[in-house]
């Protein structure tokens, strides 16, 4: 009697997550839906648009409604890595959110340290570039970095 009773709560739970899933995720426009606006600031995202999990699309849709408020320059950077993200592979992809999580656990003094090289690097010439690339793979890849 017991077991039953837990199989029926069990079964209750699971269902309600799904239709709870279901429900959250009929809730996200789908792109035809967006606003012009949203469309114009997400238009990198548009083949993918309706295949994105729940979580990814309310962060676009969060861009889309700070993006007026950015400054032009920021615009463009938005643009920018809307863009390059949308040439990603999955792996790729994966790749980029498992280094984001690395590089939030390391000390801030370390991150600023990170950051200064990067400045560094993204100043220098493309010569300068290309050898720091050469010099220390591990570090600055193969591939010429933006």
């Amino acid at each position: 009697m017991a077991v039953r009773k837990l199989t029926t709560l069990s079964f209750i739970l699971v269902f309600g997550l799904f239709v709870n899933m279901a429900f959250a995720e009929e809730s996200l426009p789908s792109w035809s839906s967006l606003s012009e606006s949203q469309r114009s600031v997400l238009l990198p995202l548009a083949d993918e648009w309706d295949t994105l999990r729940p979580w990814q699309r309310e962060r676009m849709l969060d861009i889309a409604r700070d993006y007026p408020k950015m400054s032009p320059e920021r615009q463009v950077r938005v643009q920018k890595r809307l863009s390059n993200w949308s040439r990603m592979t999955p792996f790729e992809r994966e790749n980029v959110r498992r280094r984001y999580q690395q590089f939030q656990t390391i000390p801030p003094e370390r991150k600023e340290e990170m950051r200064k090289k990067w400045r560094e690097y993204r100043e220098a010439s493309p010569e300068k570039r290309q050898s720091l690339r050469e010099q220390h793979p591990e570090i600055y890849g193969t591939e010429e970095l933006d």
